[in-house]
């Protein structure tokens, strides 16, 4: 609780390119209870589906202003925008790829109203890709004695500890104004913003509280791409020294200080190999030599540990280390620097030669078929030539298929193979050419072909080549959680080894999406640097030119009587559970059904049901068939739970789609989620075995109610489903028409 009187936060959320993490940054925010909060978010001109998601949070919380810009600004200028409009008394930027702890917003608020300072720095944590949580620990910035709650101005020198982000900082507004800080353009936008104003403060407050998890992206930090964009550092640097200039003597307490920060952050620019291009490095090196010997304090030759090393537990080496490097930048002596460097990274070579060692001992041990593949890996790669597979070597089907058969149709120069496990071999569709996996053939296949195909991923001893073009078609809409997300689910992650899975995903060239939740859920599970193809799924073609004939053909060869309904019935998967259980009794639904009905039993390939306990004139076991989408053609409605079959399903314009979401909490928990199918479902909702009979019974499914259900559905997870995905993806992947990859229009 506060204890002072009430004020008013602006939060300032800059946004561009953040789809797949901007849900869950505006959930932490947007906090139910704090009616005082301005939430401003500023569009910068991003590409992606974020600004449709920013504007359908606003429709639903009025303390949300979104701000479109026309013209891209720039992280520091969509923050000064966001500056602009806001109208609390404290202001927080806060990136919209991170997000706040469960009682962070509230919190920093509570502080804010009890303190009431100039500005409040908190703690935060860095969370990594591979779900790591570290905590940066205000406290232990400044070792001992403990840092105080307060700081005021008589204290203000080791305030510059606290790191030079923006985000774990709420800076009274009014202050901020007055100083006519604003934030610059370019890299390192922040860093003339956030010192100054900790130097500037007559009263700093510290909350020892974890309030905002920075998120450690595995790709997309523009700070970690090789650019000249990184000489910016340079200009911001030199704006901190006009401020303390403007300052006048009070500022001589921070110059030391400011100094060390300087040139440690310069070093950090310059030795992180994917900043800073090579050819770029011996000016870059000048110039932070030219920085040295301006602003250095006189008599300041080395680097004070409460200036670099506070939060260090031995900080000496460290020290040693900076201290030498100074001498190599006063002198502009680029040279010595790097052989100074070129010592120390040998010593680290030593360690890693002795693992090489061992793996080429391993190496050498393999025999048959790998030692075969290897030597393959030598040979040239095959021009157009395309391998394709689909659940693991199970056989022809879904989005490779579509997309294999329409190559045929537009690429016939792509020379293309299927991969099968042996026993799914004598399955595959007459005229499909073929290998069977782990034979030789196989392996020569998988060095040599230029094109790869797959709906999951291939395995682990598969190796990318340079100039091979690995393709990752997915095989449903991700109302489950995926990939990375699992981590925080372990019954849905089952062990999973998420830094192999992140290996084997790093191969794609291409990422196929289904829709915009799609592709927020792909870019936010599975961070690679793949083109995402938002095309639709290759699959659905078929159901948007379905035929009432072809429908007659598939209805017969699937013996459903004529004049009965046919009801698809498709379970998905449930971790906490080993075999396949109905959620109801199958033989009473079908019973009670009538002979109006017959049901369409598809269980998850995971299961088989046990043979002989289905009643056939009733129940027809279409499990191990072959086509899904024969059956959605086939049949008059879909019973589903959380199976992403109800996406394409929905495709179909005219069939109803019934939810039965008995479980749907323990599902959430164990699993996860994307979003609320109970919230927006595609049709019926039954929680009950009796609301589930009684719906069927009663015909409500076929209600105009649920039609408009279904209708609200299509539109948000169908909207690229035109019966053209398969052309795109083969103009963009084989015929390289890069126009192809994009959305279609509507």
């Amino acid at each position: 609780m506060n204890s002072g009187p009430a004020l008013s936060l602006s939060i300032i959320v800059p946004v561009h390119r953040v789809q797949g993490y901007l849900r869950q940054c505006l959930d932490s925010i947007l906090v139910p209870d704090l009616p005082s909060l301005e939430v401003i978010a500023v569009n910068d001109c991003s590409p992606d589906h974020s600004g449709e998601i920013l504007d359908e949070y606003a429709a639903r919380d009025p303390r949300l202003q979104v701000i479109h810009l026309t013209e891209n600004q720039g992280l520091g200028g969509a923050r000064n925008v966001g500056l602009d409009r806001a109208t609390g008394d404290y202001v927080w930027f806060f990136d919209s790829d991170d997000y706040a702890t469960s009682d962070g917003v509230r919190s920093v608020y509570d502080r804010l109203c009890e303190t009431r300072p100039d500005v409040l720095v908190f703690d935060y944590a860095r969370e990594y890709w591979d779900g790591r949580v570290k905590r940066s620990v205000i406290n232990h910035l400044f070792r001992e004695p403990p840092a105080p709650d307060v700081f005021t101005a008589a204290d203000r020198q080791s305030v510059l500890r606290l790191m030079m982000t923006a985000w774990n900082r709420a800076i009274r507004r009014d202050f901020l104004l007055g100083l006519g800080l604003r934030f610059s353009h370019g890299y390192y936008e922040d860093v003339n913003v956030t010192y100054p104003v900790l130097m500037a403060a007559e009263k700093i407050s510290l909350l020892d509280q974890v309030c905002y998890i920075y998120r450690q992206r595995r790709q997309g930090a523009i700070t970690r791409t090789a650019s000249t964009k990184h000489f910016d550092a340079f200009a911001q640097y030199d704006r901190i020294f006009a401020f303390m200039d403007s300052m006048g003597p009070e500022a001589d307490q921070f110059r030391p200080m400011m100094f060390d920060r300087t040139i440690w952050h310069l070093l950090v620019i310059l030795e992180r190999g994917d900043r800073v291009p090579p050819s770029e490095r011996a000016r870059f090196f000048a110039e932070m030599s030219k920085t040295f010997n301006k602003y250095r304090p006189a008599g300041h030759d080395r680097p004070t540990e409460g200036s670099i090393a506070s939060a260090t537990k031995n900080p000496g080496p460290l020290l040693e280390t900076l201290a030498v490097k100074y001498e190599f930048i006063r002198k502009n002596d680029l040279k010595g620097y790097d052989r100074f460097m070129a010592r120390k990274a040998l010593r680290k070579k030593a360690g890693k030669a002795k693992k090489k060692v061992r793996k080429g001992i391993n190496f050498a041990k393999r025999k048959g078929m790998r030692a075969y593949y290897h030597t393959q890996l030598r040979r040239p790669i095959e021009a157009d030539t395309a391998v394709f597979a689909s659940y693991w070597y199970r056989g022809y089907a879904c989005n490779p298929a579509a997309m294999y058969e329409k190559a045929r149709e537009l690429a016939p120069h792509v020379r293309s193979v299927w991969i099968v496990k042996p026993s799914k071999a004598a399955g595959m569709p007459k005229g499909v050419p073929f290998v069977v996996s782990g034979t030789r053939e196989y392996y020569r296949t998988m060095a040599r072909s230029r094109y790869f195909v797959n709906n999951v991923n291939f395995p682990n001893h598969v190796i990318k080549r340079k100039g091979q073009v690995h393709v990752m078609t997915q095989h449903g809409t991700p109302l489950k959680r995926m990939g990375l997300d699992q981590q925080y689910f372990p019954a849905g992650a089952k062990g999973m080894d998420f830094t192999e899975l992140m290996e084997r995903s790093e191969r794609w060239d291409f990422h196929v999406s289904a829709n915009p939740l799609t592709t927020e859920a792909w870019e936010r599970s599975f961070p690679v640097n793949a083109e995402m193809l938002e095309i639709g799924y290759p699959r659905n073609d078929r159901l948007v030119r379905a035929t009432g004939k072809e429908r007659a053909r598939l209805r017969e060869r699937l013996a459903i009587p004529e004049g009965k309904k046919a009801v698809l019935y498709t379970p998905t998967h449930r971790e906490y559970r080993n075999k396949f259980e109905p959620m109801f009794d199958i033989q009473r639904f079908a019973r009670e059904l009538g002979d109006e009905y017959v049901l369409l039993l598809r269980a998850h390939y995971f299961y088989r049901p046990a043979p002989g306990t289905l009643d056939p004139e009733r129940v027809i076991d279409v499990s191990a068939y072959p086509t899904v989408e024969d059956l959605y053609i086939a049949s008059d409605a879909m019973l589903t739970d959380y199976s992403s079959a109800m996406f394409d399903y929905a495709v179909l314009p005219d069939r109803p789609i019934v939810v039965f979401a008995n479980d749907w909490e323990t599902y959430k928990i164990t699993r996860g989620v994307n979003f609320d199918i109970t919230e927006f479902p595609p049709g019926l909702v039954a929680y009950t075995e009796d609301e589930l009979l009684q719906s069927f019974a009663s015909g409500a499914p076929w209600e105009s109610q649920y039609t408009k259900f279904r209708d609200a559905f299509r539109e948000r997870f169908c909207p690229w489903e035109d019966g053209q995905a398969s052309e795109r993806a083969v103009r963009r992947i084989f015929l390289d028409d890069k126009d192809a990859g994009r959305p279609p229009k509507r």
